[in-house]
């Protein structure tokens, strides 16, 4: 009922333990509260908050219009919802060191289990377009190093991401990830990869764990989560995938509404009431709301105050 019991201390430590625990973990990205709560219904590893769908949802594209406010609002919102760790999307960070240090500090307030600050310029663009640019070594590290210093929990997880890829190609990739890792990243996210070689690559090259992004539409293969594993990521985000999905089947629902002027053709696509209130977790609700109010205002005066009855007995005596 209501929002997880687990800190989000404890859900910093179990990530981590996940981690080191050589499984692929598998993040699908959540639009909202309640698309969170579906994932973790559904049994999966981790919620993702991705920053293009948190433009999108304000009706933004993904150029670095989001303020941190808002995704960090936003990250909280999704974080207190489950007992899974969330992974959010922090863009460049906001921009410069200090406003990285502040970045991270304000995602641990909101409760997230980790973060990732990439090396692209500001303004910063959604990952799979062309004409990326990205940051010189020098800039690129200060961030990961003011976000790694800024953390108060050591557990929160600082991840790098690296757009390099589209920029230098895969050997210059490798090079700043193994940077980034000196610099204080306890994991890397190679944007971009075009193939499965490229990701066994990178996580051959480092220590660390290696995120995959299989965004639809993108620079990479969908590739399934065993050939992921095998090729040895650690992590693996689906960000907007659940958006998709949602805004695909809403355009669907709301063209066959102005064709035929009723959705009775689209009621077999809905969720019902009965599986959104179960995911709503509305009979604990009911629970809660009997035991907390099941009393009486007639046997029940606020300490301090007289008793109702003597009131009524005086007025009897004293006319």
């Amino acid at each position: 009922m209501l929002y997880s019991t687990v800190t989000p201390a404890a859900k910093r430590a179990a990530f981590r333990e996940r981690l080191r625990s050589g499984e692929l973990l598998q993040l699908p990205g959540a639009f909202n509260p309640l698309s969170a709560r579906l994932i973790a219904d559904k049994g999966f590893d981790g919620v993702y908050v991705s920053g293009a769908v948190v433009s999108a949802d304000l009706g933004l594209p993904d150029v670095g219009l989001t303020t941190l406010t808002e995704v960090a609002t936003r990250a909280g919102q999704i974080a207190r919802m489950t007992d899974l760790p969330t992974l959010v999307d922090a863009d460049t960070g906001f921009g410069e060191a200090m406003n990285v240090a502040r970045t991270v500090q304000a995602m641990e307030d909101a409760g997230v289990a980790g973060l990732h600050i990439e090396d692209q310029v500001n303004p910063k663009r959604c990952g799979h377009l062309d004409g990326k640019q990205v940051v010189d070594d020098a800039t690129a590290l200060q961030r990961v190093r003011a976000a790694a210093t800024a953390r108060r929990d050591e557990n929160l997880l600082i991840m790098a991401r690296t757009d390099i890829r589209a920029v230098a190609g895969l050997d210059a990739a490798i090079d700043r990830a193994r940077a980034l890792v000196d610099a204080g990243a306890d994991a890397i996210f190679p944007e971009a990869m075009r193939d499965l070689g490229e990701f066994e690559a990178v996580a051959s090259a480092l220590e660390v764990p290696v995120l995959a992004n299989m965004t639809e539409f993108g620079k990479s293969e969908l590739f399934d989560a065993r050939r992921l594993a095998d090729a040895g990521v650690a992590l693996v985000i689906y960000p907007v995938s659940l958006l998709r999905l949602a805004m695909g089947a809403a355009e669907r629902g709301l063209d066959a509404l102005a064709a035929q002027g009723s959705l009775r053709s689209q009621v077999e696509q809905m969720q019902t009431r009965s599986r959104l209130y179960e995911l709503l977790d509305y009979g604990r609700y009911t629970t809660f709301d009997a035991g907390v109010f099941d009393f009486s205002l007639d046997d029940h005066h606020r300490p301090g105050r007289p008793d109702p009855d003597i009131h009524r007995n005086d007025a009897k005596e004293h006319p």
